[in-house]
């Protein structure tokens, strides 16, 4: 006579455990029914179409613990950038996290002199991004428990009318996933997404803060002729705004362009009469192009108009300084320096 197998036994979970259990499958089941609703009405009233799938994204299988790099080289591969998870994995991946953190893939994408640009954390701006054209590297946490499993995976595409959303992901080329299956995994990973941009194409719904923090990252690594092209970008969408101006009127000064960069600063003042930082970047660079009096000028005027407890007069008491010391002994004045004396 066969023995029957050991019975397992699972512990009881505690009554306040099992309702929060439920709860959450409720709140999962009505996400799905709200979230195509959602996604059907957000393609409508936004124009956008209602099913997008961008089959040309190039697709890497992951080698184990290697969903970063091969996301990413996805990513870079419809961007235009031809690159394997292998030659990736070498910049991006931390052996001792056994994968790859957030700031390796931003770093990456900068390196190639592409704009990593932040999506905001709802998935109607994931669709606006893929209607665009562009798929969308995600990072998800799946599984449950004190083991959780993080992942990156690339959106390739939506079924606005059906509520799903499609993935190249892990092993799997072409995975499609119920939008609110998805919108678990992508919040509790605090629904973190970036799209690669060329520097001068804007995003499907640009924001000026996440568009200019995105561009200002290549100007500190050093790409400054993306940084250039991302700042004009900026400047011609929101032509009124002093931020993008002030960043192309740096590019300009670290590059000794000082009369593009004096015109820049001009610039910047005349949208923002208070910006200490335009203020003395533009008499730095009347300095530099030898117009001393022009410079000391636009301080005085400039520091006159500042806020008394503004944390740049120390410097601008400097550079003030600095311009005295050199005209002390300078020659006369360029002629040049004349057309400086109405601005």
């Amino acid at each position: 006579m066969s023995r029957r197998p050991p019975i397992r036994r699972i512990p009881r979970a505690r009554g306040s455990r099992l309702r929060a259990i439920a709860a959450g499958l409720l709140a999962f089941a009505l996400a799905g029914c709200a979230t195509s609703t959602r996604m059907a009405e957000y393609a409508a009233n936004e124009r956008l179409p209602a099913a997008v799938e961008l089959d040309s994204t190039p697709f890497f299988p992951q080698a184990d613990q290697q969903c970063g790099p091969a996301a990413l080289a996805s990513v870079l591969g419809a961007a235009g950038q031809a690159v394997t998870p292998g030659q990736l994995a070498r910049e991006i991946f931390v052996p001792g996290r056994e994968g790859s953190l957030q700031p390796e893939l931003v770093a990456a994408i900068r390196a190639r002199g592409l704009l990593p640009y932040a999506l905001d954390r709802h998935p109607g701006e994931l669709m606006a991004e893929l209607a665009a054209g562009r798929p969308v590297l995600v990072l998800q946490k799946q599984g449950l428990g004190p083991w959780p499993a993080w992942h990156y995976a690339v959106l390739i595409g939506y079924d606005a009318g059906r509520g799903t959303f499609l993935l190249r992901s892990g092993t799997t080329e072409r995975l499609e996933r119920r939008a609110a299956a998805f919108d678990v995994t992508w919040r509790r990973a605090e629904r973190w997404a970036i799209v690669a941009l060329a520097p001068g194409e804007s995003p499907a719904r640009p924001d000026l803060n996440r568009y200019m923090q995105a561009a200002a990252g290549l100007e500190v690594v050093g790409r400054l002729d993306a940084a250039r092209a991302a700042y004009g970008t900026a400047t011609r969408h929101w032509p009124n705004e002093p931020l993008p101006h002030l960043g192309l009127a740096n590019v300009d000064a670290a590059e000794a362009r000082w009369s593009e960069a004096e015109r820049g600063f001009a610039a910047v003042l005349r949208l923002d009469p208070g910006s200490a930082a335009a203020l003395n970047n533009r008499a730095e660079m009347l300095s530099r192009l030898g117009c001393l009096s022009a410079a000391r000028d636009v301080l005085s005027n400039g520091t006159a108009r500042l806020a008394a407890d503004d944390p740049l007069r120390p410097a601008l008491s400097r550079t003030a300084a600095g311009i005295a010391a050199r005209a002390a002994g300078a020659a006369a004045e360029p002629a040049s320096c004349s057309r400086f004396r109405d601005r």
